[in-house]
């Protein structure tokens, strides 16, 4: 973590504290504001937003990926949208620097997600000073570098065996189907689960029966908690789909492909809960409807209804042992249980 002294609208000092690693300036003078343009040396670097509503707060967003540096000074809410950056700017090549003015939200900042803000900008007074001196101090020891690396549709997606440990009545909710605007192909469906740590690969209604018809688009995919793996690799809560939304579709050999939401359809249904163990000895769920129709692909690539399941069936899981944050893979520790 980088603590920058923030001289905008203080005279340049000639001696800095030793906790800084660099200054903010409109003289040119290292990261220098023209504006809202900031440089460093002369170059473009990135950008400052102030963020006082969810306008600007969206105008930050769009620059991660686009910027080096995005600066944010923030007026009542802190925390939330800087977890929210946080999150969005791993692995994007944005680094994010935050204003603050009080030492009250220094640790709030220095360690939100785990990770907290790449820079702190405060004004060189000793309150503040001494603050950011324990923090970076804590960041320093408690750094570990994130190997995270995002799932984009068209790479390979790893598969592995869940041995189920648990089949049980689920109660009765509301069941989303997730119908698509292009056809499932057999062995193909989509990934989804109660935990971020290991998603059940769903198969698509391709598999028709002497009491129902195929629905070679449709993934009946369970309760509005469970995540689904979207297209770009992040996930949703189902309940947060909408038509025009692209969902990653992912084959018994871990292909995967993108797919648009044409709808949602959802109706009041009896579920099973099937537990199963990931690479990580983490306890993992998923809830689908009760129903033969509702299938899974198995260990071995089968397609098996999860009314035929047992306890010691294999099924195939994604497993990933990092955290989501509003969707997107984080080095963070957090357990769902």
């Amino acid at each position: 973590m980088q603590v920058w002294c923030d001289l905008r609208t203080t005279p340049s000092i000639e001696e800095l504290h030793p906790v800084f690693d660099s200054k903010l300036t409109v003289n040119g003078e290292q990261f220098s504001l023209n504006g809202n343009a900031i440089s460093y040396d002369s170059e473009l670097v990135g950008e400052l937003v102030a963020i006082r509503d969810s306008n600007s707060y969206n105008q930050a967003r769009a620059l991660i990926g686009l910027v080096k540096w995005l600066v944010v000074e923030l007026t009542d809410w802190k925390m939330i949208p800087i977890e929210n950056l946080i999150a969005e700017c791993e692995d994007s090549g944005t680094m994010l620097g935050v204003v603050v003015n009080h030492t009250e939200d220094v640790n709030g900042i220095a360690f939100a997600l785990e990770r907290g803000a790449d820079a702190i900008i405060i004004k060189p007074e000793d309150s503040l000073i001494e603050v950011c001196m324990i923090a970076k101090s804590l960041r320093m020891e408690n750094q570990s570098k994130s190997n995270a690396v995002p799932i984009e549709a068209n790479d390979s997606i790893k598969l592995t065996k869940g041995k189920i440990v648990n089949i049980e009545g689920g109660g009765i909710g509301e069941r989303y189907c997730i119908d698509l605007t292009r056809l499932i192909s057999l062995g193909e469906g989509m990934l989804i689960g109660s935990s971020a740590s290991s998603l059940a690969l769903v198969h698509g209604e391709v598999i028709s029966s002497q009491y129902v018809p195929s629905r070679p688009f449709r993934v009946n995919a369970g309760p509005p908690h469970s995540y689904v793996l979207m297209a770009d690799g992040k996930t949703k809560y189902i309940a947060e789909l909408t038509s025009g939304d692209e969902v990653m579709l992912v084959s018994d050999h871990g292909e995967s492909r993108a797919a648009t939401i044409g709808r949602l359809k959802i109706e009041k249904r009896p579920f099973l809960r099937i537990s199963w163990e990931n690479d990580y000895q983490i306890s993992n769920s998923i809830y689908l409807q009760q129903a033969e129709t509702v299938r899974v692909v198995a260990g071995e690539g089968q397609v098996v209804s999860v009314t035929d399941l047992t306890v010691g069936d294999s099924i195939l899981c994604h497993n990933s042992q990092y955290s989501r944050h509003i969707g997107n893979q984080v080095s963070i520790s957090s357990k769902e249980v």
